[in-house]
């Protein structure tokens, strides 16, 4: 039986058969606020090029009232295993389905969320990959487009948001009706509705005669904290740079944002509709790195409205190319758009999105990029880090190889071509290879089709009078992980070779070559006669993908002076080497505790600054030799508490210094001080003690048994927000007693009560660092449940659980053990199967660290 699942095959045989033309949805909201279900009827046009056939509509809903094809009443025995069984089709074809579809608290298909401060309900949709279906009987595959007319019937107080724009609402008394236009052929899954009484803020892009109506919404209870004039703004940018890129003037009719609760991604396309989490909206002070972040996601998504929307993927096999060429989109962007207050967004993807890429592709599970989804459960754990950073990472490769003018000529011929169609990778390709005259498919077999990450080193070679008598670059391609399929390949890279001084402690770029890197070994002829600069840096400018290692004398020299390098990126750049060698065991996290140590002073970039602070804490959490690690973790701490007070008052670092501290503080004078920032007895100069900030503090004394119920009841009636309550379950869930673990684990894997959000703040508060031994008896009731979950709950919440509560902290060989045993055993689905052996590989490696770590302690 299919359950809720569909092939590909079963995909490409229904679209080989249908041409659908539109959808007219009616939902009825008008009692919302009761939760349970809601009226959904569908009638919806299409044609079959064989007449007589059977084909199915796709519906995930308790129950069906009426099925009529054609006329004629089908039995509702027909809706079976989220299925309605389609016989008999005609040429022309009208079907009717009358359902009573599920509310949902997982934030897939129409989420309810009630707001705590006001009471009021708020709806939003969310569609990627399959859930159209919870909401309306739909072909569910991205090439069955159609034109989608929705009519809602909803409390005449409430505003009502869809693809098209707002229509006036009718009707007298306690409810209105929404009569939305048809939209232009797009996607089931990108079609969307938010109702609910949001507020809105309004303006317009205007270029010409071009006039955009944009709108940002977002519940009242954050209308305070929204600033509606900084995403105007980033949005502007976007329009500006995308439409001349693209040379295709924005295919919709209206451009909104809405910041909704609960949302279990960044954000969502929806076409001319996105939904943003809420989050997004900042309740406190939050460093520029949050900022950037925010204008980030909101370009990736208005890139989506042309790659993705406007020109859709066939089949889920090019997700991928959605998601590399909008997250390559946001941050070239950022990077370029006149007035960007982040041209060094490049930075950033060095930092966070290469780091990203390089770990996934690193497990077991590592697939090439142009991955093989066979059905959709494939696609559903393919949101990963192939998928957007590696893929984008990949992208900004094929820049550079194809150039960025003819690969942007490329790109404005493709959506000319295929306007409101659906493609395949080779469309694209297509178009780049006859734009810029580069044949591309060795191109694609190398970088799109296998697995894995190169490595480049330089081999140098000096004369007497310290002259470069020969250097090269050395690539590898180490063996893929155990389990994984495919081989290990070498590929051309396109990098560049940046020469640095060092002048009174600054490192500055002298020169730059950029050349083709083929085969073993790429003889560089330009650098032979030259005096050896301090530091030769491979893959300056981080145009390629791989992981890059320093020569011996240049590692000296940027372990000494990381913070040194007077640009941003390169320093990003040897951050992220010395990460990748650290989780690759060639540096220890007691060695990379002190580089960070040295370097952090000196790193102006925040989002560099944040990262490495998380990068820290994970190598003493798991990385460093359990015999030490309580004296490296005193070492951060005390660390952080004098950054803390030498930060400038006031400033990002200051602030990023003080949520290290509330997440390390463990001695009593350290703790001492988080309670009396908490209770405003201790001041630091210019450190805000918001509502954010407030909630670090007390997690971090709730988790060292410094703060109780009381205590925490108190900040949640400080603060009652859905917000608050996320925090508070945390906190509770992070006491140090095992009667905490026992209601919390509980509450996750024995309940099915909690909404998504809740659920994902316990497993947060439930899974603590300094709490292994309250921790060791849930390995065995986690194996005992797993299955159970994953065949239970919704593919949301299940990998929330069966990723958030694997004992990945419990860093030992039984740990190991037990799970190849539950493999064996279980004979778990494929999907699930990927779920485990992904944390069981973080366990592995860190055994390997911790072993690497233990030998540095002996030397």
């Amino acid at each position: 039986m299919p359950g809720t699942n569909l092939t590909r095959d079963e995909a490409r045989t229904r679209a080989d058969l249908l041409h659908v033309d539109a959808y007219e949805i009616e939902l009825d909201l008008s009692s919302a606020r009761e939760g349970g279900t809601f009226r959904s009827t569908t009638v919806v046009r299409f044609t079959a090029t064989t007449p007589g056939a059977a084909t199915f509509i796709d519906l995930v809903a308790p129950s069906v009232e009426e099925i009529v094809l054609n006329g004629v009443r089908l039995d509702n025995s027909a809706f079976a295993d989220s299925r309605i069984a389609l016989p008999d089709l005609a040429a022309e074809n009208e079907l009717r389905v009358v359902a009573d579809c599920a509310y949902t608290n997982t934030g897939e298909g129409l989420h309810l969320f009630v707001d705590p401060v006001d009471g009021e309900t708020y709806l939003y949709t969310q569609f990627e990959v399959p859930d159209a279906r919870r909401v309306f009987a739909s072909f569910e595959q991205p090439d069955l487009k159609a034109a989608f007319a929705f009519t809602v019937t909803a409390p005449a107080h409430w505003v009502v948001v869809s693809n098209s724009p707002t229509p006036q609402p009718e009707g007298e008394g306690d409810t209105r009706v929404w009569r939305f236009a048809p939209t232009g052929r797009i996607s089931s899954y990108i079609t969307a509705l938010v109702a609910g009484p949001y507020v809105g803020v309004f303006d317009s892009y205007e270029n010409g005669e071009q006039k955009v109506p944009l709108g940002i919404y977002c519940r009242p209870s954050l209308r305070e904290f929204l600033d509606p004039e900084a995403i105007f703004e980033v949005t502007k940018q976007g329009f500006d740079y995308f439409q001349e890129k693209f040379d295709f003037p924005y295919p919709f009719a209206k451009y909104d944002q809405l910041f909704v609760p609960e949302f279990n991604a960044g954000a969502m396309e929806n076409a001319g509709a996105v939904t943003l989490r809420d989050q997004y909206v900042f309740r406190s002070k939050v460093t520029d790195a949050a900022y950037e972040a925010r204008a980030a996601t909101i370009l990736h998504e208005l890139a989506h409205m042309w790659f993705g929307d406007l020109v859709t993927m066939e089949w889920w096999n090019d997700l991928w190319l959605n998601e590399s060429f909008a997250t390559y989109a946001e941050a070239v962007c950022q990077a370029e758009a006149p007035g960007s207050r982040w041209p060094n967004s490049w930075t950033t993807f060095a930092n966070q999105m290469k780091t990203w890429a390089y770990r996934q592709d690193q497990l077991p599970s590592t697939h090439p990029i142009m991955a093989e989804i066979n059905d959709l459960e494939d696609v559903q754990v393919n949101f990963d880090g192939i998928t957007y950073a590696k893929g984008a990472s990949v992208l900004k490769q094929l820049v550079a190889y194809v150039g960025q003018d003819a690969f942007f000529e490329g790109v404005r011929a493709y959506f000319k071509q295929h306007a409101w169609g659906n493609t395949r990778l080779g469309d694209l390709l297509g178009a780049l290879e006859k734009a810029s005259g580069r044949d591309l498919k060795s191109w694609s077999a190398a970088w799109l089709e296998t697995a894995g990450i190169n490595v480049l080193r330089p081999a140098v070679t000096l004369n007497t009078d310290g002259e470069i008598e020969s250097f090269a670059v050395l690539q590898t391609a180490p063996a893929l992980p155990a389990g994984a399929k495919g081989e290990a390949v070498l590929r051309p890279h396109r990098i560049a070779v940046g020469l640095y001084e060092l002048n009174d402690g600054a490192l500055v770029r002298t020169d730059r070559i950029e050349l083709d890197v083929n085969g073993p070994r790429t003889e560089v002829p330009e650098l032979v006669g030259r005096h050896r600069p301090a530091v030769i840096l491979l893959n300056d400018d981080d145009l390629t993908y791989a992981k890059v290692r320093l020569d011996e004398d240049s590692l000296a020299v940027v372990t000494e002076n990381l913070g040194g390098f007077t640009e941003a990126l390169p320093r990003a750049l040897c951050w992220a080497s010395a990460w990748d060698m650290t989780r690759d065991g060639e540096l220890a996290a007691r060695d990379y505790l002190t580089l960070a140590l040295s370097g952090l002073p000196r790193e102006s970039d925040i989002g560099v600054v944040q990262s490495v602070q998380r990068q820290v804490k994970l190598a003493l959490d798991v990385y460093a030799d359990p015999d030490w690690r309580e004296q490296g973790l005193a070492r951060w701490a005390e660390a952080a508490e004098q950054a803390l007070r030498d930060a400038e008052p006031g400033s990002d670092h200051q602030l990023a210094w003080a949520r290290v501290l509330g997440s390390v503080a463990r001695t009593d004078g350290q703790l001492d001080l988080l309670a009396g920032l908490l209770d405003g007895g201790t001041v630091i100069p210019g450190l805000a003690v918001d509502t954010e900030l407030r909630w670090v503090l007390l997690g971090r004394l709730a988790a060292t048994g410094r703060a109780d119920e009381a205590a925490i009841g108190a900040e949640l009636a400080r603060d009652n927000t859905a917000a608050g309550q996320e925090h508070a379950a945390s906190c509770r869930a992070s006491r140090p007693t095992a009667e905490a673990k026992a209601a919390a684990w509980a509450s996750v894997v024995d309940s099915d009560e909690l909404t998504n959000y809740v659920q994902a703040a316990v497993i947060g508060g439930f899974q603590q660092a300094d709490q292994r031994e309250l921790l060791a008896p849930y390995s065995e009731k986690y194996f005992a449940a797993v299955k159970d979950v994953w065949e239970s709950r919704s593919h949301e919440i299940s990998q929330q659980i069966i990723t958030g509560l694997y004992p990945a902290l419990l860093v030992e060989q039984g740990t190991l053990d037990a799970t190849d045993a539950w493999l064996t055993a279980a004979e778990p689905a494929p999907a699930l199967r990927r779920q485990i052996v992904e944390a069981r590989a973080g366990v592995e490696r860190a055994l390997k660290a911790q072993a690497v770590d233990r030998a540095a302690g002996e030397r």
